[in-house]
Order: structure tokens, then C-alpha cells, then sequence
């Protein structure tokens, strides 16, 4: 199915300019949209908590820093950009109590509307400007004079012109430069757990940790094993984001490319979609959010036995004295 993709001709700048606009938090995200905005001329103001250690950082910036409660008041645009885990406890203490008929709430990753954790009255509009890559790259594309693509969506479109609102948002922040998709929350939430767990994060980690533990297993040197499944997988992640596959089966050999198409299917075989689907299948049913939730309920307990496992697995010490190897590294 095709997709609807928008650019700056396709925004109206003085739709964004014309709100008052709060962005609530200062990390990745927040610091990029807020400062973003202020350079395209928009009113912006950060609400933090009292006693946010990013306090300091965003009025060194420039920006008007004030508590949520002020920002949600005096905003007829609530960006919220807290992480996932806090933004019902969020929105409920501080941002509820502040909605007006006609304000516009929105977010950069559809989670929270999609699985019902955050309901917002049927009077103000819901809508997504989500950047497709980190808050320090779309900072840097922004000052640049570039942007980094959006994904926007409306789930509430109370004015009737919600979709200008959207679409004048990623022109604000610098994505209508690169090219703005029209999608929907529940495209945007389904497909970006499904692409983290299945390939970004969950796979990519998975299968790096198999093959330097299958080379260790049999007897080869730590050392040689991070070398051929970790540190080469940027050189062949970034001949492929630069042109491609072909591209990247152009610049390795023959016998790299032959290994390929022979060992490939092998590892990613029909039993690893069959488990893709059953990842899908989670995410699309609620399964996953409803256990990450009450795993954040529960004080991360899963996630941080997760987290300590992981750094002290051998790839990640192997790791660590390798780098040190290459000064360009740590740059």
C-alpha cells in the first residue's frame, strides 16, 4: 500500500508559530523538538520537575524552563516526552487538570493512546510527530540544515484541522526537509516495538552474542570472535544504510557474498519467522505492553536482572578492551 509522504511545501510554518507550545521533558527527544522549535520561531517553553537535574542544561540553552503544571496551562500544544513508563502518571497529575477544549496533546511514540494507558478527552486533538532516528541526531541534521525524516499521525482530530497542526509540528522540528509520513498510532506503536525486539535490538544483540559465543565455544580467542561478529558490523550496517544491500554485497567479496546467500537462511530460517510473528502477535494483542507495564510497576525488576546479565556477558568485557584499541572510537 502506498504511503502518503509530505514536505515543506506541503506545511504551513505559521500554524506551528501561532501556539504556545510545551514541551514536557528535556532528554533525547525533548531537548531536540524544544530547541528545534525555538529556532523555527515557535514559543516554546520546557516543563520539568522540581528539581530536574536537565533544568540547568535547557536555560543554558535559551529556553524557558517552568514546572509541568505551568507548562500544560499556559500551552495550547502539550508535547509530552517523558519516557513511556511515566507518562500516565504524568499526564494524569499534570497535564489533565490543564486541558481546554481545542488544545492539541501530542506525542512522539504512540504507546500510551494506542493501549489505552492515557484516554484524553474527546474534545482536544491527539496527534503524533515521531522523528525516525535519536534526539542528538535530529538536533544536529536540524543546525545542519537538513532534518531527519517524521512519521505523524492524528488519532483525534477535534478542530478539523489537526492534520495541519501535525504537519506544521515536523516542519518545526525539521523533518518536513527530509520528508514527512502519514501514518496512523497504530501503525506507528505496532511497528516500532516489532522492528526493536524483532531485528534492531532483541535480533541484532541476539545474533552478535550467538555468533561470538559459538567461535569462543570452539576454541577461538575472544578477541578474533568480537572482531569478526561485533566490531565488522558496523562496516557492513553502514555500506548498507548508505546504498543498500546490492551496494553492500558490491563492496565485500566474492566469498563474503557466496556465504551469504548460503548461511543466511540458515540462521534466519522459518522457525526464526515463525518466532517474529509470535513477537508480532504480542505486540499487536497488548500482551507485551501489559508486561512491560507491570514489569515497571514492579521497579524494572525483570528488566535490570535483564540489564546486569548483559554486562556481564564476555562480549561486552572483550568489548571494552578492544575499543580501547581504536582512538577514534570514544570521538
Amino acid at each position: 500500500m502506498a504511503v502518503t509522504i509530505y514536505y515543506e511545501e506541503d506545511c504551513n510554518p505559521e500554524v506551528i508559530r501561532g501556539k504556545k507550545i510545551a514541551v514536557i521533558g528535556y532528554g533525547s527527544q525533548g531537548h531536540a523538538h524544544a530547541l528545534n522549535l525555538k529556532d523555527s520561531g515557535c514559543d516554546v517553553r520546557v516543563g520539568l520537575r522540581e528539581g530536574s537535574a536537565s533544568i540547568e542544561a535547557a536555560e543554558e540553552a535559551g529556553l524557558r524552563v517552568v514546572d509541568m503544571d505551568t507548562a500544560a496551562e499556559e500551552a495550547d500544544l502539550i508535547m509530552v516526552l517523558v519516557p513511556d513508563e511515566l507518562q500516565p502518571e504524568v499526564y494524569e497529575a499534570h497535564i489533565k487538570p490543564h486541558l481546554k477544549a481545542g488544545d492539541t496533546l501530542a506525542f512522539a511514540h504512540g504507546f500510551n493512546i494506542h493501549y489505552g494507558y492515557i484516554v484524553p478527552p474527546e474534545d482536544v486533538n491527539v496527534i503524533m510527530c515521531a522523528p525516525k532516528g535519536p534526539g542528538h541526531i535530529v538536533r544536529r541534521q536540524y543546525t545542519e540544515g537538513s532534518g531527519v525524516p517524521d512519521l505523524i499521525c492524528v488519532q483525534q482530530d477535534a478542530t478539523g484541522d489537526a492534520w495541519d497542526i501535525a504537519l506544521s509540528y515536523a516542519w518545526g522540528v525539521g523533518g518536513a526537509r527530509s520528508g514527512v509520513i502519514k501514518a496512523t498510532f497504530k501503525e506507528e506503536t505496532e511497528e516500532d516495538l516489532f522492528g526493536e525486539q524483532a531485528v534492531l535490538c532483541g535480533g541484532l544483540v541476539e545474533l552478535v552474542k550467538a555468533g561470538f559465543e559459538t567461535l569462543v565455544e570452539a576454541g577461538y580467542p575472544p578477541e578474533l570472535a568480537y572482531f569478526e561478529c561485533y566490531h565488522e558490523m558496523k562496516m557492513i550496517v553502514d555500506l548498507m544504510y548508505e546504498s543498500g544491500i546490492h551496494f553492500m554485497n558490491y563492496s565485500i567479496s566474492n566469498t563474503a557474498e557466496y556465504g551469504e546467500y548460503y548461511a543466511g537462511p540458515k540462521v534466519i530460517n522459518e522457525q526464526s519467522r515463525e518466532a517474529m510473528r509470535e513477537i508480532l502477535a504480542r505486540i499487536q494483542d497488548g500482551s507485551f505492553a501489559r508486561e512491560f507495564v507491570e514489569d515497571c510497576k514492579n521497579g524494572h525488576a525483570w528488566l535490570v536482572e535483564q540489564r546486569e546479565a548483559l554486562s556481564d556477558h564476555e562480549i561486552e568485557k572483550t568489548g571494552e578492551k578492544i575499543r580501547g584499541m581504536f582512538s577514534w572510537a570514544s570521538d
